[in-house]
């Protein structure tokens, strides 16, 4: 029995092994017809994508964000799904999320992620869809309406050869992934539930291609909060580091942060960075804004200082002897100085499991029946946090199904074309070939 999977999936990884150690087969004669009708509907599914793309949808843009939904509901209700749009309270000012659901039949259950909004707001200048050639720009381009369409285009495939009616499936579209709402209690609810119904959870944000080969993701790091306040006394600075002045604030966040340095630093996986410090007399500091302002003087000692960082892990545990090693840093205060460090709950870690790898394996074998070359793990390090990580504590799970692109969050997000049928086959035939695993006693 292999470890390290959720317990319902002891049964069904040896056969997913199987079907991957035999030598590369051709496609079969239904994979052959979905590849096929993917080829001739190419252009509908950028049409699709021109659609999203050029409906502003930056996370606080709620109208857009719900706009863009309507779009997607369109299309899963034209698949058979029954769609909902989940309100959110009021008071986490975020739009809602968009789920279609097919429970029925008898195949394994699938949960496909995806997300409606974008990084850039409703002022920004980037709001366009620019096609040349075979390349196209545009906001959320590549982070994340090009993978949109790949599920709902993954569906269409399958529903040709009359496969959708067996594969359970709930299509799982989040309103603010770029900015989440808090609590995560509330605004995760409805996707770790998926996610413990579901047997796979796969996750559509852009491919990896380098080194001349593709790459699975099969782990990405978790992604959290952090905030160090020091407190000092203040005094004329003629006396600090004296027995009555101490050090100050600003000398103690220096300390806790070189000791962070020193001593938390290193473990594989293992980031935290300082994005922002104020120090001085006086700190007004905005986490919500990221954004302060400080006053001090050169004579006078600071009696405050802030530090607003992030850390990301590779696993939960990881995660917690980081935290319980800063705490104890933080304890450990100059004279006359007092420090506190808060974490703050964020994307949790999507961990390596052998379930997972197994899910790779037949993806790798999808690619090289699709005429390209085997898949490897990608380095975790590489990618930033998703949405995949609620639902892989529960799930076997799988990430990067998307198209390939470059350039996120930024005026020079582009999408390579060529690639949007590419991903909507390695999708439709993961699906196709996972759902039909049977289970071994």
């Amino acid at each position: 029995m292999l470890t390290g999977l959720p317990g319902k999936f002891f049964t069904v990884v040896v056969a997913l092994l199987c079907m991957t150690v035999a030598a590369a087969s051709p496609l079969s004669p239904a994979e052959q017809r979905m590849v096929e009708w993917i080829d001739a509907h190419s252009e509908d599914a950028i049409a699709l994508l021109e659609e999203t793309v050029n409906i502003s949808s930056g996370t606080m843009n709620h109208e857009g964000v719900g706009r863009v939904g309507e779009v997607m509901r369109r299309e899963l209700d034209a698949l058979g799904l029954e769609t909902e749009w989940i309100e959110l309270p009021p008071e986490m000012e975020r739009a809602g999320h968009l789920f279609g659901r097919k429970v029925s039949g008898s195949g394994k259950k699938f949960v496909l992620i995806g997300h409606l909004d974008t990084v850039f707001e409703a002022n920004d200048s980037f709001q366009a869809f620019t096609r040349k050639g075979d390349t196209a720009t545009g906001p959320g381009v590549e982070d994340m309406k090009g993978g949109n369409v790949v599920i709902v285009y993954a569906l269409k495939a399958l529903q040709q050869i009359n496969a959708l009616r067996d594969i359970p499936v709930v299509v799982a579209y989040t309103g603010e992934e770029e900015k989440m709402g808090r609590p995560l209690a509330v605004s995760r609810k409805d996707l770790v539930e998926a996610g413990k119904w579901a047997d796979f959870g796969l996750g559509f944000e852009s491919a990896i291609t380098y080194d001349d080969a593709d790459w699975g993701t099969i782990a990405r790091r978790s992604s959290s909060g952090w905030m160090l306040t020091v407190t000092g006394r203040q005094a004329h600075s003629s006396g600090i580091f004296g027995a009555n002045a101490g050090a100050g604030a600003i000398f103690e966040a220096s300390r806790i942060l070189n000791a962070f340095y020193e001593e938390v630093r290193g473990e594989e996986h293992l980031t935290f960075n300082a994005g922002t410090i104020l120090g001085g007399t006086d700190v007004e500091y905005s986490s919500g804004q990221n954004r302060g302002t400080t006053f001090g003087k050169t004579n006078v000692i600071p009696r405050m200082a802030v530090v607003h960082g992030g850390m990301r892990t590779i696993s939960q545990d990881q995660l917690e002897r980081a935290q319980a090693a800063m705490r104890a840093i933080v304890a450990n205060n100059l004279p006359h100085t007092t420090a506190t460090i808060e974490f703050f709950e964020g994307y949790p870690p999507m961990f390596p499991s052998e379930g997972n790898r197994a899910v790779l394996a037949v993806l790798s074998q999808v690619n090289e029946d699709l005429g390209r070359g085997p898949m490897q793990e990608l380095d975790p390090s590489r990618r930033g946090a998703a949405d995949i990580s609620f639902v892989s504590p529960y799930t076997d799970a799988i990430a990067g199904l998307g198209p390939l692109g470059t350039g996120g969050h930024t005026p020079n997000e582009t999408i390579d074309l060529i690639s949007m049928p590419l991903a909507i086959k390695r999708a439709a035939i993961l699906m196709y070939r996972l759902g039909k695993a049977e289970e071994t006693d």
